[in-house]
């Protein structure tokens, strides 16, 4: 039997732990102190972990049906981040070939 973070939530069809990890996302900034601090004494999890899960959590139909404004705003950071990296390679490749 399921235990109460990954047994689905009956409304949403999201593990609860899920829900919880979005819900901290959408309200992090009210925490104090560091987020990651704020990660790891919340949910016993590294940061690198919980951004695993959150970048694959994001990506799930039910997490969009739960909070469409919240993914929204997390796919468009994830693409920004992922634009920057791309274009800083490109960069640094180019360099190297003038180099």
């Amino acid at each position: 039997m399921p235990d109460s973070e990954t047994a689905p939530h009956a409304s949403t069809g999201l593990p609860e732990r899920a829900i919880q990890i979005l819900d901290f996302e959408r309200e992090w900034t009210r925490h104090v102190g560091a987020k990651e601090e704020a990660i790891g004494s919340q949910f016993q999890i590294s940061s690198a972990r919980y951004y695993q899960i959150l970048n694959a959590l994001i990506d799930s139909p039910a997490t969009v049906q739960y909070d469409p404004m919240l993914v929204s705003r997390l796919r468009r950071a994830r693409d920004n981040r992922m634009h920057s990296r791309s274009v800083s390679t490109a960069q640094r490749h180019n360099e190297e070939l003038t180099d």
